[in-house]
């Protein structure tokens, strides 16, 4: 009963972080950064790739604020101490592509399993994206990869998708290559590609948490391995500690042997309803607890009365109006600094001149100016 209740647990929470996440996307394409966060803020990458920029400047990486490099500290805390439970019990896109998976196997009437010859190999692919994405990241203090970022795509799909497809097509093409694949092989992404799930996967191997089964209580009846969305060998296994491990809690839940497989810390038997509760509790306590003392940031702080901001700092969803009085410019003196043309309406937010002016392009623009401001 109470495996049951963990794993109805488990998915409602997931199907309230996707909710939760994707009216925070939608909100920040309507009302702006500064009313709410990015995706890429309120992801935890972003606190790796803001990493290098942070030791050597003090500052973060454009949309990236010190809330993202608290979520990413959290999260190192709850893969150190519980593996990848962000990934099973907490990652939005991960809960998408789990929820596709169920789909696809309603239709397809079974669960597909990558052959091992491809599937090994691909496995090792995640890595090199995490190497590749932090490495330019460092290198250019931007968010480089956010125009092949699948999550970003998602993200920006309030749009309209014209609008998501030539500012990342690319993106796009992966998000819906991972939303297919996710029909057929469970957690498609996770699996192949996602660099935050390598990076949490190595941190996780000192992790003293681990599933272990019990061969004199097991039956072998495999309901372990079908319900594993990572395709682990857990009913030949002792003990899993593999970095592909999401602890995402089904092969226990579905195991019909009582004490044929169970969570463990050091020599601790934990219940899946314990974990998940405990989870929960060191994520959304240590969020908490730095809102508390005031170092969870994910937007851009207020502008006081009589400041003013660089040209390089002139965000996407403000109005050209608005830009111009936030840098303490001349209306027409602006509209010649960013080269805007005369036709183009005040009101219009900077990343939609575009739009108007075909041709124009705001982000080129703007790192001019600031080139030209250093």
């Amino acid at each position: 009963m109470k495996n049951k209740l963990a794993m109805f647990l488990r998915w409602g929470l997931l199907a309230l972080f996707v909710v939760l996440i994707s009216i925070s996307a939608y909100l920040h394409q309507v009302l702006g950064e500064g009313k709410a966060p990015s995706i890429h803020a309120l992801c935890p990458f972003g606190g790796l790739e803001s990493l290098y920029q942070v030791f050597t400047t003090g500052t973060f990486i454009s949309k990236i604020f010190a809330g993202t490099m608290t979520l990413f500290v959290i999260t190192i805390i709850v893969a150190f101490l519980f593996r990848r439970s962000f990934c099973g019990l907490i990652c939005p896109f991960g809960a998408i592509q789990e929820f596709f998976a169920k789909l696809g196997q309603k239709i397809f009437k079974r669960k597909w399993i990558m052959p091992a010859i491809i599937d090994k190999p691909l496995r090792y692919l995640k890595y090199v994206v995490l190497v590749v994405t932090v490495f330019y990241a460092w290198k250019t203090a931007g968010l480089w990869m956010a125009p092949y970022d699948p999550w970003s795509a998602y993200a920006h799909l309030g749009e309209g998708l014209a609008s998501v497809w030539e500012e990342s097509a690319i993106g796009m093409i992966i998000l819906l290559i991972t939303v297919l694949g996710s029909l057929m092989y469970d957690r498609f992404f996770c699996k192949y590609l996602c660099p935050m799930g390598g990076f949490y996967g190595i941190v996780g191997k000192v992790s003293p948490f681990k599933v272990v089964r019990n061969e004199k209580v097991c039956i072998n009846c495999g309901i372990c391995n079908k319900n594993c969305p990572a395709n682990i060998d857990i009913q030949h296994s002792l003990k899993v500690t593999t970095a592909e491990c999401l602890n995402c809690q089904s092969c226990v839940t579905h195991c019909p042997k009582a004490g044929a497989l169970e969570h463990q810390i050091g020599p601790k038997i934990i219940k899946p309803l314990t974990v998940i509760i405990l989870v929960m509790v060191v994520f959304f306590g240590s969020i908490f607890t730095s809102q508390a003392v005031g170092i969870y940031q994910l937007t851009p702080t207020t502008q006081k009365t009589g400041e003013s901001i660089g040209y390089d700092e002139v965000k996407g969803y403000m109005s050209i109006e608005e830009a111009a009085e936030s840098t303490k410019t001349e209306l027409k003196e602006f509209y010649a600094k960013f080269q805007i043309p005369e036709n183009v309406p005040q009101e219009t937010k900077m990343k939609e001149i575009s739009e108007v002016a075909e041709g124009y392009d705001f982000d080129q623009i703007k790192e001019s100016l600031g080139d030209n401001n250093n």
